[in-house]
């Protein structure tokens, strides 16, 4: 008994007392920061598992970041997605610039027979056809919503 108490004794004198601060204590005799205690504590294996789930995401972001040869080809796989949608952009853009010149030197009035006439064309058929199905699309949308 006598060893055993020496031991503690040696123990505690070897090591810096743990004190806990007055404040301290006070915080931890609430009952709402015991309650907030008791459910840390519950939820200490999920908390472990989270902890673990998001070091594994860590670990692999940290990877990805630093894959030169991902980086690459994501970048290329991107290029090859956008390169299309640009040059339909490129291709709308100046189709509407080139259109813009041709009606800003064109000076006749376009009237009714004119109209009637341009309804005929293909292409504004086309935007015609597109148009309306784009309102009854919208249409059926707002009567299911």
């Amino acid at each position: 008994m006598e060893t055993s108490v020496l031991n503690a004794e040696q123990a505690a004198a070897s090591k810096p007392e743990f004190a806990l601060r007055p404040d301290v204590l006070e915080r931890l005799s609430r009952p709402e920061v015991q309650d907030a205690l008791v459910a840390l504590a519950d939820n200490l294996p999920k908390l472990a598992e989270l902890s673990t789930l998001l070091t594994k995401t860590y670990d692999l972001a940290q990877k990805v970041a630093t894959d030169r040869v991902l980086i690459q080809d994501t970048i290329g796989g991107l290029q090859e997605v956008l390169k299309p949608i640009e040059e339909k952009a490129k291709f709308i853009a100046s189709a509407a610039i080139e259109a813009t010149d041709r009606a800003e030197t064109q000076t006749e009035t376009i009237g009714v027979f004119g109209l009637l006439k341009l309804l005929k064309d293909p292409e504004l058929q086309r935007m015609l056809r597109i148009g309306q199905a784009y309102l009854d699309i919208v249409g059926e949308r707002k009567r299911q919503g």
